[in-house]
């Protein structure tokens, strides 16, 4: 597999979204290994997580543990790196809380380094700012648990520009990434890939293949014929939409490390065939 950077680590230009092995209509828990195996076996060396991805309220760490659980039976994995994120918390409603006090911040990445095991978290984001914590405090107890050597590096997620060259100030070069949301129907982090490529810092896109997956649902004219365009490429390649649409995230920029879910086996082998797949200039315009 192709691979690429995040900070001063190579990794696979294609990670594992470990969420959906954890959440709702989960898989149960003998399929979410082999799906992380599976994962590996194809040369996926990036796993992300959080100690938010859990159904129920009284199961924080649920995805941290079953990832550690996958890797330890798996054989020698000192090559992959597990980012993980703290700051978000799920009460068991399907709600999403927000929390960027530092105290809790530093208190929770020495529990997701324990879940995950080793002597620290090789990538932890900041998963969420807080509209009620200065935003510098978030960031500088990333800057703490770094300089303890609780993390290696430091990563954000859901961010704007200005967060980024904030948090840059306070982190200097251990910040290596960013992690939002952007796909084919969500382009509104354009901008911060383009800061990311010109800092150097690896952008993680989450929910990539948001709308390919949905092509069906209703939705401007404009979209529609877009996802179209996926499948017919994707048909005379003989490969599917999301690998497709996979290899357009990696033709944007070579910091973009998408990280696509999956819950079978067979999702995350089909989504590390992407990493080879290249999409001609004329294919690339049409899709973009």
């Amino acid at each position: 597999m192709r691979t690429r950077r995040i900070g001063d680590v190579e990794i696979s230009a294609v990670g594992l979204g470990a969420m959906p092995l954890s959440i709702e209509n989960r898989p149960d828990r003998a399929r979410a290994v082999a799906t992380i195996h599976a994962a590996l076996d194809a040369g996926i060396t990036l796993i992300d997580t959080a100690d938010s991805y859990h159904w129920y309220a009284d199961e924080v760490g649920h995805n941290e543990e079953l990832i550690a659980e996958a890797l330890a039976s798996y054989g020698d994995t000192s090559h992959v790196l597990v980012a993980t994120k703290g700051g978000r918390g799920r009460p068991g409603d399907g709600s999403w809380t927000v929390n960027g006090d530092p105290k809790h911040l530093r208190r929770a990445a020495e529990a997701s380094l324990r879940r995950l095991g080793g002597d620290a978290i090789g990538l932890y984001q900041l998963h969420k700012p807080d509209p009620h914590i200065p935003y510098a405090d978030s960031v500088g107890a990333l800057r703490d648990l770094l300089d303890t050597g609780t993390i290696r590096a430091a990563g954000l997620s859901n961010v704007d520009n200005a967060q980024i060259l904030e948090a840059r100030k306070i982190l200097g070069d251990g910040l290596v990434s960013v992690q939002n949301e952007y796909s084919p129907a969500v382009r509104e982090s354009a901008d911060q890939l383009r800061l990311c490529q010109a800092l150097g810092l690896a952008f993680l896109p989450w929910s990539p293949l948001g709308g390919v997956t949905r092509s069906s649902l209703d939705g401007p004219a404009t979209l529609l014929s877009a996802y179209r365009l996926f499948g017919e490429i994707a048909a005379a390649r003989d490969v599917t939409p999301q690998q497709v649409c996979l290899a357009w995230h990696l033709a944007q920029a070579p910091v973009v490390i998408p990280i696509p879910g999956a819950s079978r086996p067979e999702s995350a082998r089909g989504s590390a065939l992407a990493a080879d797949l290249d999409l001609t200039p004329a294919e690339l315009a049409s899709l973009s």
